[in-house]
């Protein structure tokens, strides 16, 4: 158990912006609701998974939509409290704990703001271990546990409450309401036993991102190389270092689509380089297949070491892109079944990025 205060979330934030793999939203947005909540009700505590009662209540929450949207369509945070009190109310019991519904960018902090304004501590775990853009892409699903009762909440005070067959229709649905509300909304879903957290989530992702938010920023104070510091803390490589020279991107069926193309610097000098996107970055070409989904690419400034969300990339930024190993799980043939590149219509054959 520890507690996280103001200060605390400007690491966290950065980390999960780098696990985000360009999606989950940009985090400041996200940081400064959690940090007002924090100075209003005081700090939060995050607890271990083997902390939390196996008879617990855990309900994720998590922004759903285009990451581009929500950049112009802020949130107050009684949207987050609308659509968790919808999913309590359903179950009939009192949520115990809040988690991240994925760990990247502004829905890593999210819980915050419910876990601040409810006095409510946050499981330092996610459904990922990264973010990915459709709703039943989580570990979860792996273990067969429903998505709903799903709540979704917009800035209007429009609620909506589904129970659906599969995770997959949850998805189906979600994303239709969500065009709706004007491609972006507050959600609840995939709640949880402690026991089930135990054994289907990613555990320590928090922690991770603080710190890999605290290397970043002790890196390039002591003037080093913070991108190549994260990269060896992940165990991951780094594919390509360069200029974007063109981003063509789109907001289509709720999703942010993007792709990136990159001229070589240093000692990429004449490589081209290519990142597609759909929310998060999701298959990195040069002369071939450089890493795909499920593993993770994440884009960084190359000088400072910031990671670069997807609708934050533009045209003359110099890059640095990481490829990192994913949570095991993904491998497997339900993982890759779930968020594999033929999922997303990509030709390609999933290959891990350490033998690429």
């Amino acid at each position: 158990m520890r507690h996280i205060d103001e200060q605390d979330l400007d690491d966290l934030a950065v980390g999960a912006a780098i696990l985000g793999t360009g999606g989950g939203g940009d985090p400041y947005i996200g940081k400064l609701l959690a940090q007002q909540a924090i100075r209003e009700y005081g700090p939060v505590t995050i607890v271990d998974v083997d902390e939390v009662d196996d008879d617990a209540l855990a309900i994720p929450v998590a922004m759903m939509g285009a990451p581009t949207v929500m950049v112009e369509k802020l949130v107050s945070g009684d949207e987050i409290l609308s659509a968790v009190d919808a999913v309590a109310a359903h179950l009939g019991r009192p949520m115990t704990h809040t988690i991240p519904a994925e760990v990247g960018g502004v829905n890593s902090v999210f819980p915050f703001v419910v876990a601040a304004r409810r006095g409510l501590p946050v499981i330092d775990a996610d459904l990922m271990g990264r973010a990915f853009p459709e709703l039943q892409m989580v570990i979860p699903t792996m273990y067969g546990i429903s998505a709903t009762p799903m709540a979704m909440a917009d800035e209007k005070g429009n609620a909506v409450l589904m129970t659906t067959i599969d995770n997959h229709w949850t998805e189906r649905f979600a994303r239709s309401v969500v065009i709706d509300m004007g491609a972006s909304a507050m959600i609840t879903l995939f709640a949880m036993t402690g026991r089930q957290v135990k054994e289907a989530t990613v555990v320590g992702t928090l922690g991770l991102s603080q710190e890999l938010g605290r290397i970043v920023r002790e890196t390039r104070a002591a003037h080093g190389d913070p991108v190549d510091a994260v990269r060896e803390r992940l165990g991951g490589f780094r594919l390509f270092t360069g200029k974007i020279v063109d981003v063509e991107r789109r907001t289509e069926g709720g999703f942010a689509k993007l792709e990136a193309r990159m001229e070589g610097l240093g000692p990429d000098v004449g490589r081209t380089f290519t990142v597609r996107s759909q929310n998060e970055h999701l298959v990195a070409e040069g002369d071939g297949v450089a890493a795909s989904t499920p593993d993770l690419i994440m884009v960084f400034d190359t000088d400072s070491g910031e990671p670069i969300t997807t609708e934050s990339l533009r045209y003359g930024f110099r890059v640095t892109v990481v490829g990192a190993p994913c949570d095991p799980r993904w491998r497997s043939a339900a993982g890759l079944e779930l968020a594999g590149p033929r999922y997303f219509g990509y030709d390609i054959d999933y290959v891990p990025v350490e033998e690429r």
